[in-house]
């Protein structure tokens, strides 16, 4: 009898220990993060419209593409002795094979020749929304349209502020 509930007990205690060490079960696993390249962006030329002529009773506007080709509309010319004319150009920088978003300014920028002034308007890029970095760089131009008064006082109209561009990875 003595045999018998020491063996009851036995198998009582190991069917205990059995049914705790099924019910529980632990796995470890281990935590990564990888850093990658921060995306940058440097201005490396500013936009110039170039040399622009307007009508008296006309204006209109000079459309400078990111290639740095432009055209005019309205009672705007074009000179034949154009000045400089180039689209504002800058490298984007970053992580290899990375695409990227454009954001271009949706604002009139102004700019002005002491108290005369017209604005910059309908910013365009190329790449266009987005870019994509191939070997870690991409060349990034960027556009925009030019409102040109009738009988627009002559000068060099200068931005008192810069305008922005802003990339950020996909």
């Amino acid at each position: 009898m003595k045999r018998t509930k020491m063996l009851f007990v036995a198998l009582f205690a190991m069917a205990c220990w059995a049914t705790t060490a099924s019910a529980q079960e632990t796995a470890s696993a281990t935590a990564t993060a990888t850093i990658v390249t921060p995306i940058a962006i440097t201005k490396d030329v500013d936009m110039n419209f170039g040399n622009v002529a307007v009508q008296s009773t006309t204006g209109g506007t000079v459309v400078l593409a990111p290639a740095g080709t432009r055209t005019a509309t309205g009672g705007v010319t074009l000179p034949a002795t154009g000045g400089t004319v180039t689209a504002a150009s800058f490298t984007v920088t970053g992580t290899s094979g990375y695409t990227y978003s454009i954001t271009l300014p949706t604002t009139a920028l102004t700019i002005a020749n002491g108290a005369n002034t017209m604005t910059v308007t309908n910013f365009t890029s190329d790449p266009s929304g987005t870019g994509t970095l191939t070997g870690g760089t991409e060349v990034l131009n960027v556009g925009a349209t030019l409102n040109v008064s009738a009988a627009q006082p002559a000068g060099t109209y200068v931005s008192a502020t810069p305008f922005d561009v802003t990339v950020n990875y996909d």
